[in-house]
């Protein structure tokens, strides 16, 4: 923003394209139709149920594989999504002599469990989820369809088209060095520090930090304990969301 002296001054933006394709995904639960009858229990549409369950866990483990892989896979501006050189512009046409920019804490060559800090609080993510319909849960278990009356068997379902991709990489600071004090504080500062093509910050603030369980214990040090060294505060205590997927 400007102040508006005179006519307005159009600038013009660096333009990427970037496409995740949908793919088609399923889940099939075959039961005995005898099992059905004579379950008192109420085993089997307990499962049936958990399907939906299994949903949720498969969101999971395909986000999960988006950070892992961020030190691999590209993202818009051809650089790894985890890269020491994406290139940011003097100009926001995407001109100039463009410098080098890391949102790795590191050298990137680390064998570590890998961590990553996040800013989700934006309308923009680091990560995209991009679900071209909802999951579909079906069941079929009428007679006269040719599967239940030929085999006797009732079958359960799920259905869903969708796929991920990366997000703005400014949102992400992954590491596979050790999660420690000094390593945290690098990346929050890092990502604030952040700025646009144009030389404008950014302005990103962290909000999460994603953990494996095998940093569990190093991030609840970091961001959990409300005193250090024996009783003086912590500066980094619940600066950010801590989330342990065991997925990662």
């Amino acid at each position: 923003m400007r102040e508006w002296v005179g006519d307005r001054v159009i600038k013009d933006m660096a333009e990427f394209a970037y496409q995740i394709a949908n793919r088609k995904w399923e889940s099939t639960l075959g039961v005995d139709r005898t099992d059905i009858e004579d379950d008192n229990l109420g085993q089997y549409r307990v499962m049936a149920r958990e399907m939906a369950d299994e949903f949720e866990r498969f969101m999971n483990r395909h986000l999960a594989a988006l950070i892992t892989g961020g030190f691999s896979n590209l993202c818009y501006d051809g650089q790894k999504f985890f890269d020491a050189a994406h290139p940011i512009y003097p100009n926001t046409d995407g001109t100039g002599d463009a410098a080098e920019v890391s949102n790795i804490i590191g050298t990137g060559a680390e064998t570590g469990a890998p961590w990553a800090l996040l800013s989700l609080s934006g309308s923009l993510k680091p990560f995209i989820a991009q679900q071209r319909t909802q999951p579909e849960f079906e069941e079929i278990t009428d007679t006269k369809n040719d599967k239940v009356f030929m085999q006797d068997k009732y079958l359960y379902g799920i259905r869903y088209r969708g796929s991920w991709g990366y997000g703005l990489w400014q949102q992400a600071v992954a590491s596979k060095a050790a999660l420690t004090a000094a390593n945290y504080e690098a990346a929050r500062f890092r990502m604030q520090t952040f700025k646009r093509d144009g030389g404008d910050p950014l302005g990103i603030v962290p909000t999460h930090l994603i953990i494996s369980p095998a940093n569990e214990a190093a991030a609840r040090a970091i961001l959990v304990k409300e005193f250090v060294n024996g009783g003086d505060s912590n500066t980094n205590y619940h600066t950010a969301e801590l989330v342990v997927v065991p997925h990662l």
